[in-house]
């Protein structure tokens, strides 16, 4: 059994908890997901299965939905609900104030990473360079906030927000950086992941569903195939006489209708699926085997 199974994590477990269940239910040993989420936020996490491993470069950098909550009057260390407060401030403020500020957070933006992060400076961990008493160098990165709405009003200084980011946005930085912006502080109170790339909390499962149905011998239901993960790339079809040749790495020269342009296609020969092709100036090449 290949693919990738949709996991629901709850909070409390890691992402490679996660892994360990995944890889015990399959009993397959090439298993990895598709981008952390912390332990205690929940929501999607794309687990690889099989040869599906070799995707990771294809689906990690797709964008991610989250709807979290933003607390406001109190920052803390961690930048969410389990550190210690470090700051507080005035927290009756209303959805009006916060819609005012949200247009500055679009687009292409640049966070500081939390020092409570798996970020490296010199091969440590910044979260361990906490943990040692050591300074933390400053990471900045830009990040692309392609949505992000005001979803309610929760209570005094609690929002429910959504957002659509780029690979490795901070949601609770974002909660940290929106406090600062409406003259008071704040930190992420929760965090759903609702979508990661093609990948939605709808179609997800949780491992006590994995566990059901491997008991009902149907655990291959809970996969979704290679094929239908790499949906967001064209279709390239090559002649049936380029099968051959190309399962053994050679390039096929695109001529007429079959002209197409450089990057990434779901590669076929008639109507067999053989993995992820790479065209570069009209010549097509599988680069990653995933046929039978």
């Amino acid at each position: 059994m290949e693919g990738i199974v949709p996991l629901l994590k709850p909070p409390g477990l890691s992402s490679s908890d996660c892994v360990v269940d995944v890889r015990r239910l399959f009993g397959e040993k090439r298993v990895g997901h598709l981008g952390t989420l912390d332990p205690g936020a929940a929501g999607i996490l794309p687990v690889c299965v099989g040869r599906a491993v070799r995707l990771f470069d294809f689906l990690v950098d797709k964008d991610k939905t989250y709807r979290f909550e933003l607390v406001l009057g109190a920052a803390t260390d961690t930048q969410d609900s389990f550190g210690q407060v470090t700051e507080t401030g005035p927290r009756d403020i209303g959805p009006a104030a916060l819609e005012a500020v949200l247009p500055r957070f679009r687009g292409e933006i640049e966070q500081l990473a939390p020092a409570y992060s798996a970020l490296k400076s010199n091969g440590q961990k910044l979260y361990d360079l906490v943990l040692q008493g050591k300074d933390v160098p400053e990471k900045r990165r830009p990040v692309t906030i392609s949505d992000l709405v005001l979803l309610r009003q929760e209570g005094e200084g609690r929002f429910l927000l959504e957002m659509t980011c780029s690979r490795g946005t901070y949601v609770r930085t974002m909660c940290h950086d929106l406090g600062h912006a409406l003259g008071t502080c704040g930190h992420m109170g929760a965090l759903l992941r609702t979508r990661s790339g093609p990948f939605t909390v709808e179609r997800s499962c949780t491992v006590e569903e994995l566990k059901a149905l491997k008991e009902a011998d149907h655990l291959q239901e809970a996969l979704i195939s290679c094929e239908e993960a790499l949906i967001q790339y064209p279709v390239l079809v090559l002649p049936e006489d380029r099968l051959i040749p190309t399962k053994n790495g050679l390039v096929t020269d695109l001529h007429g209708e079959d002209r197409q342009p450089d990057g990434t296609v779901r590669l076929y020969c008639s109507s067999r699926f053989l993995g992820v092709g790479k065209v570069e100036s009209n010549r097509a090449r599988l680069c990653v085997h995933l046929y039978d």
